[in-house]
């Protein structure tokens, strides 16, 4: 027998055991971790069976092996031929029920595409371009239209494209306006199937959206056509689409503003052949303005040196043209908040390249400066005998002229009030340390390009492994161009198919039923080795017939 002590004991402890089993067990998770799901939701089963002929029903049933959601169901969801009532899509568990609300046409075929609608409710992951097909009556279409989709500037393929399809009919009605009801996206390598199809003509597309509503109606979104009818009467493979981004027609000013310290920026919606601003009002203020168009030509700022104004008129031109107007509003006596400072041609590792001067680029137009407030020092020795000598068509750019020395340290020092800006803000000190760059880092490139045809003109670009233009050249023969002094890396050779000898890309236009000028990029990547000298061939294939 247990003694009164132990009895009590037991008494006393046992309530918290219980307690501790019914919450440990309350609280039992399954285990954490392990690999991700990947895997879209599968259909098990469809009600009437996919691809059922004489089709009678009024609700469709499709199940899935995983509970899942339905997003942008009107966006993503097209059933085509459309009826005039759409469907009502609802989710029941693990099934969507389709409740057709209109008669069906007879002896036609429907496909209701789900396009990204599909996804399960852990992951997200999509159940892209799944259809349910069906004929109303006893012939069901399967012709097909195939290929791939390639963005013209990288000429990469291109995934998760809409490729779209319109009959002649439809065309001039539906596209750029509403959303098709033919279509599907493109795979992971760029392809594409549309399948199902009835025999008919029609005009074919690819968009890339920057919105996901199908339509193409912005700047900025990528398209892609063929110029040819598709005279649909047999399976159709190997279709090529490739993107571009259009310059539009209009001009338009897409953003105006003025920031906190007192520049007005203004961006465009395409880019301008010679860009200017001109002040309209205040009267007489256009003579204080100075301006700066940045290399794409597709934005300016505006640096006014009178801000003795509350309202400001300015008119953008193009080769002197006026383009359009806008107006500008700020206090008359606002303030604004400036740090006058500098960015210098040095690399992250704080590197001159050799052969080089050390320039400083100011962010506000520069009036004066006093070169006694510049200091240089090579290892821990002043110097004295270097220039400081300002652009003469860029008010917010200088260059330090100075022989540097290989293996030497160097500082440099912008003593407080050394440079004032049009506004009469003073730059605070500035202390830049930095060496000359080792000549063996860098290498000689030459590429021996020979062309298919000596009447016509190509621009070879010189791309870095970020696809950055690094260089241009305008070349009509075989020729040796040469890349002096650059860093090892990688490098990619892109060339365009001038036509108009203009010296640049030119984009296409959907309405007008043009292409863009074509472009061949080298699949071969070339490396730059240290301290090097490389010769490089690029024969250039001859141009490509465009579809």
């Amino acid at each position: 027998m247990l003694n009164k002590r132990a009895s009590l004991f037991l008494k006393k402890i046992l309530p918290f055991f219980a307690v501790f089993l019914i919450f440990g067990c309350a609280n039992r998770q399954n285990p954490q971790g392990g690999p991700r799901d990947h895997t879209p939701p599968k259909l098990l089963k469809a009600t009437p069976p996919n691809m059922t002929r004489n089709f009678k029903a009024k609700t469709i049933q499709l199940d899935f092996d995983e509970f899942f959601k339905l997003t942008n169901i009107y966006q993503e969801i097209t059933m085509s031929p459309t009826p005039a009532k759409l469907p009502e899509y609802n989710i029941r568990k693990k099934s969507i029920v389709i409740n057709l609300k209109d008669t069906l046409e007879k002896n036609t075929t429907y496909v209701i595409n789900f396009g990204k609608a599909i996804a399960d409710v852990t992951e997200g992951n999509i159940l892209k371009n799944f259809t349910y097909v069906f004929s109303t009556g006893s012939h069901i279409d399967s012709l097909s239209i195939s290929g791939s989709v390639i963005n013209t500037l990288t000429s990469e393929r291109e995934k998760d494209a809409t490729v779209m399809l319109f009959t002649l009919k439809q065309d001039s009605l539906l596209f750029g306006k509403k959303k098709p009801t033919i279509y599907t996206t493109t795979d992971t390598a760029g392809n594409f199937t549309l399948n199902n199809l009835h025999p008919d003509d029609y005009r074919i597309y690819a968009l890339k959206e920057t919105a996901p509503n199908k339509i193409y109606d912005k700047d900025n979104e990528l398209i892609a056509f063929l110029k040819k009818n598709v005279h649909l009467t047999k399976d159709t493979s190997n279709v090529q689409l490739r993107l571009f981004k259009q310059v539009p027609q209009k001009f338009r000013l897409v953003d105006r503003r003025v920031d906190l310290d007192g520049k007005m920026f203004f961006t465009f919606n395409k880019p301008l052949d010679n860009p200017s601003l001109k002040i309209l009002y205040p009267p007489d203020f256009d003579k204080q303005k100075i301006v700066d168009i940045s290399k794409t030509k597709d934005t300016a700022i505006l640096y006014m040196r009178n801000m003795d104004f509350d309202s400001i008129r300015v008119a953008v031109l193009d080769n002197n043209k006026p383009l359009d107007t806008t107006s500008l509003r700020k206090g008359k006596k606002e303030s604004f908040t400036r740090v006058l400072s500098f960015q210098f041609n040095i690399n992250t590792d704080l590197k001159l390249k050799p052969g080089t001067e050390l320039t400083l680029k100011a962010n506000f137009p520069v009036n004066t400066f006093d070169a006694s407030l510049i200091a240089l020092k090579e290892d821990s020795t002043d110097v004295s005998n270097f220039n400081l000598v300002r652009d003469t068509t860029n008010l917010k750019l200088f260059t330090l002229l100075y022989r540097w020395k290989q293996n030497a340290n160097y500082t440099l020092t912008i003593n407080e009030g050394a440079f004032t800006d049009i506004y009469g803000d003073k730059n605070r000190r500035v202390l830049r340390r930095f060496q000359v760059d080792k000549p063996e880092n860098y290498s000689l490139l030459t590429l021996k390009v020979t062309v298919p045809d000596t009447a016509k003109q190509y621009i070879v670009e010189l791309l870095d492994d970020q696809q950055h233009l690094l260089r241009s050249d305008l070349i009509h023969k075989n020729i040796n161009i040469a890349y002096k002094n650059y860093l090892t890396g990688k490098y990619r050779v892109r060339v365009v198919y001038d036509e108009n000898k203009n010296g640049k890309w030119d984009s296409g236009n959907v309405k007008q039923k043009v292409q863009p000028e074509n472009i061949w990029v080298n699949d071969a990547a070339i490396t730059l080795r240290p301290n090097w000298e490389q010769e490089t061939p690029i024969a250039i294939p001859k141009e490509p017939t465009t579809p």
